[in-house]
C-alpha cells in the first residue's frame, strides 16, 4: 500500500529500501558513504523524486527538506477594510459570460442565477472527482516512470497504455524492465487511489 508518508530509495534500476522519509535518507547516507552513485529518493503518493543534501546526517537532510517544502511565501498586504455593505463571506465576485438564453434559464430558476451556478458546479465537481483522481494517479505513475524508465524500451509503449486505462498491457510493456522498476511501478498502479 503507498501512503503519503512513504518513500522509496533507488540506486539506477535497484530499490534498496522503502519507508519514511527519515528510514530511507539513513539508508542514503549509508550507501553514499559507502561510496553509491546515482541515488534516488521518490515520493511513492506523488511521483515526484525528493532531493535531500546527504553531506550530513539523515535528521538533518529530512529536516532541511520539510523545512522547504513547508516555507510560507510572503504574507500579502492587508486588504483594506470595507465600508458598509454586506459582510465578506468568503464568496468572490468574477464575471460570467453566458449567451442570453443562459441567462432566461437562470432567470427563472429558484433561488437565482448565483445559487443555481453554486449547485451546477457543486454537482459537476462530485460528477469528475473519479476521473481526477485516476488522472491524478496516471500522473503519478507517468512522473516516476519517466524518472526510473525513462529511457527503458518500451517506455513510450507503456505511457500510451497508461494513458488509455490499459492496465494489462501496460504491465505486459513493463515486464522486460528491470526487475525492481517494474515491481515499483506496479506497486504504484494497485496502490488505491484517493
Amino acid at each position: 500500500m503507498v501512503s503519503s508518508d512513504t518513500f522509496t530509495l533507488f540506486e539506477g534500476h535497484t530499490a534498496h529500501h522503502n519507508g519514511d522519509l527519515f528510514a530511507v535518507a539513513g539508508k542514503a547516507v549509508d550507501l553514499t558513504a559507502a561510496g553509491a552513485h546515482g541515488l534516488l529518493i521518490l515520493d511513492d503518493q506523488t511521483g515526484q523524486p525528493v532531493e535531500l543534501d546527504l553531506r550530513h546526517s539523515a535528521d538533518l537532510a529530512v529536516s532541511a527538506y520539510r523545512q522547504r517544502m513547508t516555507a510560507q511565501p510572503p504574507p500579502e498586504p492587508p486588504e483594506p477594510r470595507p465600508g458598509r455593505g454586506r459582510p465578506r463571506l468568503g464568496v468572490v465576485a468574477r464575471e460570467v459570460t453566458l449567451l442570453p438564453r443562459h441567462w432566461d434559464w437562470l432567470a427563472g430558476q429558484p433561488g437565482g442565477a448565483s445559487a443555481v451556478l453554486r449547485r451546477l458546479v457543486e454537482e459537476a465537481r462530485r460528477e469528475a472527482a473519479q476521473p481526477d483522481r485516476r488522472r491524478k494517479h496516471q500522473e503519478t505513475l507517468y512522473r516516476a516512470m519517466s524518472v526510473l524508465a525513462g529511457d527503458l524500451p518500451g517506455f513510450d509503449e507503456a505511457a500510451r497504455a497508461l494513458f488509455a486505462d490499459d492496465m494489462d498491457a501496460f504491465q505486459s510493456r513493463t515486464e522486460a524492465w528491470p526487475v525492481d522498476v517494474a515491481a515499483y511501478l506496479r506497486r504504484l498502479v494497485e496502490a488505491p487511489q484517493d
